[in-house]
């Protein structure tokens, strides 16, 4: 099956701030991890979120995480983070379960 993949207004602002050069990397990896298999974790690509209803899951590319929720045939990715940010963006902006 083929996922839709948009992006929060929000992940558009984070990729603009990526310099050009790195803009490629989650870029291809979003394209070739969730466009047709979002929902399969990994031990360190993609893990499923817990404690936490919104983002759903968290897609691990180098130094970035993208969060990003499946909802029926789409996957909307919330925020592109640097590694360092993750854990503080997930503290203010999670909604717990």
């Amino acid at each position: 099956m083929r996922y839709e993949i948009i992006l929060a207004p929000e992940a558009v602002e984070d990729m603009h701030r990526l310099k050009a050069y790195l803009r490629a990397l989650p870029r291809d990896t979003i394209e070739t991890h969730l466009r047709h298999t979002p929902k399969k974790e990994s031990k360190s690509r993609i893990k499923r979120l817990r404690g936490v209803r919104r983002p759903q899951y968290r897609l691990r590319v180098d130094e970035l995480r993208i969060f990003y929720d499946v909802i029926e045939e789409t996957v909307e990715i919330l925020a592109i983070v640097p590694k360092s940010q993750a854990a503080a963006w997930l503290a203010q902006m999670g909604e717990p379960t």
